[in-house]
């Protein structure tokens, strides 16, 4: 029986060097202190409300304050969003 052909194997050849580029790209820079913003001016709103008895932020608006203290707190969520 006839002996089939050896066939020659490439030389190996590594592949070239990697170099690290780390790219920290930055997004948006004014998300994260206005999501924060956001978040403390709610909760400050609403613990003012409750502290003052209902006087204050807004006398007039009375338990709505409540609703907007949220609001500014899902803002902030809304904003955070953006965060990359």
């Amino acid at each position: 029986m006839p002996k089939s052909r050896i066939r020659k194997k490439a030389d190996f050849t590594p592949p070239p060097e990697k170099t690290a580029t780390f790219k920290l790209k930055s997004g948006r820079p004014w998300v994260a202190p206005l999501m924060l913003a956001l978040f403390l001016i709610g909760l400050a709103w609403i613990v003012v409300f409750y502290v003052t008895t209902g006087n204050l932020p807004i006398e007039a608006w009375g338990n709505w304050n409540i609703v907007v203290g949220f609001g500014f707190i899902a803002a902030g969520f809304v904003v955070s969003t953006q965060w990359k």
